[in-house]
């Protein structure tokens, strides 16, 4: 089963860092979005907007795993539960 990853994330933000590198580190394919680097106000608006509703809340890193009947997100850099999601 395919799953569909989506980082939202600061440029700046270590923990965001920490969780694309576990990403990575895992062969793991994401969709990683830096809302500080976009350019366009209601862009980066729009984007903070959807992070913020599948979280409850708007808190960076905000990670998304989407499957066929699913989806899941998980908040802050938490390798263990990205673990439990994403690779067993």
């Amino acid at each position: 089963m395919v799953k569909k990853v989506k980082v939202y994330a600061l440029s700046t933000c270590g923990w965001c860092r920490k969780t694309t590198e576990w990403l990575k580190k895992n062969n793991i394919r994401a969709e990683v979005i830096y809302t500080d680097r976009i350019e366009d106000p209601a862009e980066k608006e729009k984007l903070s907007a959807e992070a913020r509703a599948k979280a409850g809340r708007l808190t960076f890193p905000t990670v998304v795993i989407c499957d066929a009947s699913d989806e899941c997100v998980i908040t802050g850099y938490d390798p263990a539960e990205m673990e439990r999601k994403l690779l067993k």
